[in-house]
């Protein structure tokens, strides 16, 4: 039996796109999401990313940062791609195809009225097209943090080290042997120290250290985590 018109049809369109991004920053000791309340902000239905559909000639990474400005204000400091997903079972109101971003921003706030920061540990009702994006973009987080700079991106231009070791704990939600941590970092040629010094509480002042980027023809190491716990 051939195919009738309207099948024909549907089967030639194009398939809408809709590009998600999911948004970490520090938060009160973990890493928090940005997520946007449901309509009316009366707390009912389920929350959701940032997200929209791609536009005519836009590229993904354009509509990826450009719906993460919309949400935050600013670009985040990283931004990649994580995960695509969909096909014949459509993911959204309008899409069959998403394709999801995560990025990572200092302590910014959030530009949309109904954007709010959650921590991980205490994530609103999500869609579960939304709650895998979450454990897809951490999953691909991690697997970047001992071979890309990405922790440097949540610092300021000085830090300690002292620092420097809270946001990769924070990022590998874990925590990790400070002496091997500290070694690892400069056998990894990451860190340069300053002559600039900062005082912590009663003890001696720490030293503040810049990421260093790297040389030409110099192959970087990785940086190898020893974990505690």
């Amino acid at each position: 039996m051939p195919d009738s018109p309207s099948s024909a049809r549907a089967a030639t369109r194009t398939p809408a796109l809709s590009v998600d991004v999911v948004l970490f920053t520090p938060r009160s000791g973990e890493l928090a999401v940005l997520a946007l309340s449901p309509a009316g902000g009366r707390g009912r239905g389920r929350w959701l990313l940032p997200s929209d559909t791609l536009r005519v000639d836009e590229p993904l990474d354009g509509a990826a940062a450009r719906i993460a400005r919309d949400a935050l204000g600013v670009v985040p400091s990283f931004l990649e791609q994580s995960r695509a997903h969909g096909g014949a079972r459509r993911v959204a109101d309008l899409a069959q195809i998403a394709v999801a971003y995560f990025g990572l921003t200092p302590d910014a706030g959030a530009a949309r009225r109904n954007a709010v920061w959650v921590g991980l540990s205490n994530l609103p009702p999500l869609a579960p097209r939304f709650r895998e994006e979450i454990d897809a973009a951490l999953e691909t987080l991690r697997g970047h943090v001992d071979r890309l700079p990405i922790a440097f991106r949540l610092l300021p231009a000085t830090f300690t080290l002292s620092d420097l070791q809270a946001v990769y704990e924070l990022l590998l939600g874990r925590r990790l042997h400070k002496a091997s941590f500290r070694r690892s970092l400069h056998a990894a040629a990451l860190v340069e120290a300053t002559d600039e010094w900062r005082s912590e509480g009663r003890g001696r002042p720490a030293q503040l250290f810049r990421y260093a980027p790297p040389r030409r023809r110099r192959q970087r190491r990785g940086v190898h985590f020893d974990l505690l716990g």
